[in-house]
């Protein structure tokens, strides 16, 4: 494969600051309704960029699942890895990619926890197997093997049949990061939103 001949031009849309406002917020709510309009199979999908008490980075996938004025926010269990990393270093990258729309917004800087009323609101709204699989599952750990996640979720099924309320796991909840403009410069100088 020839790499360095794959090549996009990304001439088709234009973005003039003027038109975008003081508030990225409302921005960030159009752009993920023009996501979701244009077929994107997960325009709530973002890369969350950490890094450890090492400086070492690591970059995953995971879902906005709320957004407010009090910040973008995605659930996890702190014990994971990236939940490790921003106990350790509170500092953090968001980025949504929407190719459809030829746009990106980047969110960076410190995170914080949402309140457990906040955690255990969403954890109550997912599905059924989403509970059990939240609650078998050490996320980020090794496992041994797969039948012992399937034991493990048989296990929990059984104590907690269908219409059981089925526990949050100690640990899981929502990080948070606000959403704001960072003023950059334009190639012109110009004082320009980064976007």
């Amino acid at each position: 494969m020839d790499l360095d001949r794959l090549r996009q031009d990304y001439d088709d849309v234009e973005l003039d600051p003027a038109t975008l406002g003081p508030d990225p917020l409302p921005v960030l709510e159009r752009w993920l309704e023009d996501a979701l309009a244009v077929g994107m199979l997960e325009p709530n999908a973002m890369t969350l960029a950490t890094a450890d008490e090492h400086g070492r980075v690591a970059a995953r996938m995971v879902l906005l699942k709320g957004l407010s004025e009090a910040g973008a926010v995605f659930y996890s269990n702190y014990d994971s890895s990236k939940g490790q990393d921003l106990n350790s270093n509170p500092q953090a990258a968001l980025c949504f990619w929407w190719d459809k729309l030829e746009r990106q917004v980047r969110i960076e800087g410190r995170v914080e926890r949402v309140p457990e009323a906040d955690s255990e609101a969403y954890y109550r709204s997912r599905p059924y197997g989403s509970q059990i699989a939240a609650l078998a599952s050490d996320q980020s750990r090794p496992l041994a093997q797969r039948s012992d996640l399937e034991t493990r979720t048989a296990e929990l099924k059984a104590a907690y049949p269908e219409g059981v309320s089925v526990p949050r796991p100690r640990g899981w909840g929502g990080p948070r990061r606000s959403v704001r403009w960072r003023n950059t410069r334009d190639s012109n100088g110009n004082a320009s939103p980064r976007r």
